[in-house]
């Protein structure tokens, strides 16, 4: 096996890099925080690098890949996407590119593999899905890999808004691989989405680099409905009422139809798009937005990742969504080309309980006991074999396989899974309930956080990116509370707040870890004059009053 190495110290310049940007991207300049990202891998270092849609991420692996040479991996979920790169690299670079995927033809894929062994500079796309496969990363460990990529990488999050069991075991191939060098981006992510990133991807010594949330072209507002009727009638109002191409996002299959005919009916060239369509309907819906013949698309949270369209000027909110992380994420794919745009959530404080009951599947003791029975009395058992010994879906085997790794009970590898130490299957269950309960607290603290952004009176926008640990040091002028004037009075209503002595706020500052005696450890995400917001390991998102915890001593530092 050919293990990545670090180039020589005068490839690793500033230098160097900003040649190969001018020479081969024909990039004059690198945007803030991009040239600190490729550095990091170019010395030999991870880095986890997030930054919004439109910022310029792919520049990250793409010089990264060219000053160290050798064979760069790019771990991309979006056969099209995979497609627009290749073609990107080739056509405009000239570049060595291949993707490696299940929509291509045999003869392709052979001659993809045939570029990536030929031992010239190459890089080479591949879904999770292929590096499930013992064959592709056995052909990739012969050839040697100098970097790993790995795009949108809160798929491997389980806080991330867009989980993806596949994504799992992209830690153990970059081990086998000799764990060259990892770029991993995504555009959203709060604290904890970033720690669970660098733990899963099993990142060493990782930089992690976190640049641009603010996106001020955007105006942020939230519209308040009493009745599901009159938030219907409002949605298609706004999108009618709307100029040039937009996003309508929903909680449903059933809703994404209904409001891409509602839509048509009123002449708008609409479209629905969600995961029950066939791939080659919804490529042609991806295809139709970005050359413009399609205005509208009403979609679930399965459309938008890779969207590559400047112009998007509104995204609509039909309701709510999973997390905070998953709201910007979508609304971020507004107004890239820094021209004005508008992100609206139409918002009824009942269709939290549907998020709440999507956040809710917990698995009964008695499956999780029958999925740890089988895997330890046939160590080696595939997905596809515990399926059906368990005559449940692929999906729901995957879920149970997913809880049980979760819980350090169960060992995915080539060779199958396995069951870890000597616990019975009732005992197996217990832990793994514990954990899935765990879990769910969880994520109904995240839907609960959602809620936060919804019903605020202050600045969404300072809301917004304290969620991601960024302060904005006054009210941004660009939301419906700034307009309202409500933002302006919080902001002054907290300043003027008599400051607190040495133990107050100021005490927990941000990303600072600590402990509760009864929510255990957690980490400090929000800082305010009156009031902290913590994300507790086991217990999701908790606001703190600063009287309480000084109070009653609730929070320990821990020691970094």
């Amino acid at each position: 096996m050919t293990e990545a190495k670090a180039m020589p110290a005068d490839a690793t310049s500033d230098a160097a890099i900003a040649l190969a940007a001018r020479d081969v991207f024909g990039w004059a300049t690198l945007r803030e925080g991009q040239l600190e990202a490729v550095r990091a891998p170019v010395s030999g270092r991870d880095v986890l690098a997030v930054m919004p849609t439109g910022y310029g991420k792919s520049a990250v692996y793409q010089l990264a890949g060219t000053v160290r040479g050798g064979v760069t991996v790019v771990v991309s979920p979006l056969i099209a996407l995979q497609d627009d790169q290749v073609r990107s690299l080739r056509e405009k670079h000239g570049l060595v590119a291949a993707a490696i995927n299940s929509s291509q033809s045999d003869s392709e894929n052979h001659q993809a593999w045939a570029d990536v062994e030929s031992g010239e500079p190459c890089f080479v796309f591949l879904s999770p899905e292929q590096l499930a496969k013992e064959s592709v990363v056995a052909r990739l460990i012969d050839r040697g890999v100098s970097l790993f990529t790995v795009d949108e990488a809160h798929c491997v999050s389980a806080w991330g808004h867009d989980f993806r069991p596949d994504y799992l075991g992209l830690g153990e191939v970059i081990d086998r691989l000799g764990h060259p060098p990892v770029v991993a981006l995504t555009a959203t992510g709060s604290g904890p989405v970033r720690d669970d990133i660098v733990d899963r991807l099993g990142l060493r010594d990782a930089l992690v680099l976190a640049r641009g949330f603010d996106r001020p072209n955007i105006r942020l507002e939230v519209v308040r409905h009493e009745s599901d009727d009159d938030k219907r009638r409002a949605v298609v109002q706004q999108v009618v009422d709307a100029v040039g191409a937009g996003l309508v996002y929903v909680a449903t299959r059933a809703d994404a139809e209904r409001y891409a005919d509602a839509l048509q009916a009123r002449g708008i060239p609409a479209a629905a798009y969600h995961a029950g369509l066939p791939d080659a309907h919804r490529e042609e819906v991806h295809e139709r937005f970005i050359d413009g013949r399609t205005d509208v698309v009403v979609g679930t949270s399965a459309f938008g990742m890779g969207i590559d369209k400047p112009d998007v000027r509104f995204v609509v909110h039909e309701a709510v969504t999973d997390s905070i992380d998953s709201y910007y994420q979508e609304v971020g794919r507004a107004g890239r080309d820094g021209a004005v745009a508008l992100a609206t959530l139409h918002y009824r404080a009942e269709d939290l309980g549907l998020r709440t009951f999507f956040a809710s599947g917990v698995p009964s003791r008695e499956s999780i006991s029958l999925a740890f029975a089988a895997i330890k009395t046939s160590p080696g058992l595939s997905l596809s074999q515990l399926a059906d010994a368990l005559d449940v879906s692929a999906r729901s085997a995957r879920a149970l396989v997913n809880l049980l790794e979760e819980s350090e009970l169960v060992t995915s590898t080539a060779s199958g899974l396995s069951t870890i130490g000597r616990r019975s299957p009732t005992v197996a269950a217990r832990i793994a309930s514990e954990k899935a309960a765990a879990l769910h607290r969880v994520e109904k603290s995240r839907v609960q956080m959602v809620r936060g952004y919804a019903e605020t009176l202050e600045c969404r926008r300072i809301f917004l990116l304290g969620y991601f640990g960024e302060n904005l040091g006054a009210p941004c002028g660009n939301c419906d509370t700034c307009s309202s004037g409500s933002a302006q009075q919080e902001f002054a209503r907290e300043h003027t707040t008599a400051p607190h002595d040495g133990d107050g706020a100021g005490a927990y500052p941000l990303n600072t870890r600590v402990r509760h005696a009864k929510w255990g450890q957690g980490v400090v995400m929000r800082v305010e004059e009156d009031r902290i917001t913590v994300f507790f390991d086991d217990e999701g998102y908790k606001v703190l009053s600063i009287e309480a915890v000084q109070q009653h001593r609730l929070l320990t530092l821990l020691p970094a």
